[in-house]
């Protein structure tokens, strides 16, 4: 870049520490291009939602332009649609806006994301969905980009976003060098399913249906194929079927393997082997667990593994290969 790229990332009380910290750093480590600063709605100083204080070069209302806004998120969403306003009018003057977590529902209450793609915070995305249903939200995405408009999932995601957002301005040599300064993946593989849990089940009380999912919960490396379900609940596979696309959203074939995926996981995190953890869980064989977790989770066994294994199992990784930076 021939000119300084003007950063200003949106502050306000509540907001989480490390969306604002996160774009800071991966710009003021991407060199002297950048000139990053940080705005408030008053123009003085906001406690974040851990109690910090940081301060503010200057008040939304003064800042002339910018080349990149950046909107972090907070525990409470409410705030962040509180300071819409502000956003929109700070918007009006960015050549592109970016949110960090559930910033995207200050963009959002800014009329910024209607008609577009957008990530948030996981736990947070059917909210966002429900309340601006004018927004295409991508559930599992790490970040989207929609134009001139990006958005990014929780909290450490921010880095994610802010390294893609200098990869667009310098090419991705320039954003590799920010990586490896701050050791983390360039682009980390699959999105956010893997952070959340994999077997969220819709609660139901139905006498069939309950015993059933109680039963697959309690042992998940049992027989449960649809004929041996169907057994157990007294009815054709059909009906069964029926009922449980009914009651849990799922096939019983896809609640089993949700169930056996997320037992893996555990399996995984508290040091099983990827063999025994297949085993274990109901999945059979290496190469059942592999296609499974590429399917709900989009990595493999071992790469969750080595980023999610407890650590003080002996065979933990110590962090992300070198391989993660090319």
């Amino acid at each position: 870049m021939t000119t300084t790229h003007e950063v200003w990332v949106f502050a306000f009380d509540g907001v989480r520490l490390l969306d604002v910290s996160a774009p800071l750093e991966v710009f003021s480590t991407a060199g002297s291009g950048y000139r990053v600063r940080v705005c408030t709605p008053h123009g003085w100083g906001v406690r974040t939602s851990c109690g910090l204080r940081i301060g503010a070069d200057r008040a939304a209302g003064e800042v002339a332009v910018a080349d990149t806004l950046i909107v972090p998120g907070a525990v409470d969403v409410e705030r962040c649609v509180t300071v819409a306003p502000e956003v929109a009018a700070l918007a009006a003057r960015a050549g592109r806006v970016a949110s960090v977590c559930t910033g995207a529902f200050a963009l959002a209450a800014a009329g910024l994301l209607a008609g577009r793609r957008a990530a948030t915070h996981w736990e947070h995305a059917g909210e966002l969905a429900r309340r601006y249903p004018a927004v295409e939200v991508c559930p599992d995405a790490i970040h989207v980009r929609d134009g001139e408009v990006w958005s990014s999932a929780g909290v450490t995601a921010g880095i994610d976003l802010c390294l893609a957002l200098v990869e667009a301005d310098r090419g991705p040599e320039a954003a590799r060098a920010v990586a490896r300064d701050l050791v983390v993946f360039l682009q980390r593989p699959g999105g956010q399913s893997q952070f959340s849990a994999a077997s969220r089940t819709p609660p139901t009380g139905h006498p069939v249906v309950r015993p059933l999912l109680d039963a697959v919960a309690a042992d998940p490396a049992a027989d449960h194929s649809a004929a041996a379900l169907a057994r157990r609940a007294g009815m054709s596979a059909r009906h069964l079927a029926r009922l449980f696309r009914e009651q849990v959203g799922a096939t019983p074939a896809g609640y089993v393997e949700r169930v056996r995926v997320e037992a893996a996981r555990m399996l995984l995190e508290g040091g099983a082997s990827v063999t025994g953890a297949a085993a274990r869980s109901g999945l059979g064989s290496d190469e059942s667990l592999r296609r499974a977790f590429a399917r709900h989770f989009g990595v493999t066994p071992s790469a969750y593994l080595a980023r999610f294994r407890t650590t003080s199992s002996p065979e933990a990784a110590p962090g992300p290969p070198a391989t993660s930076y090319s």
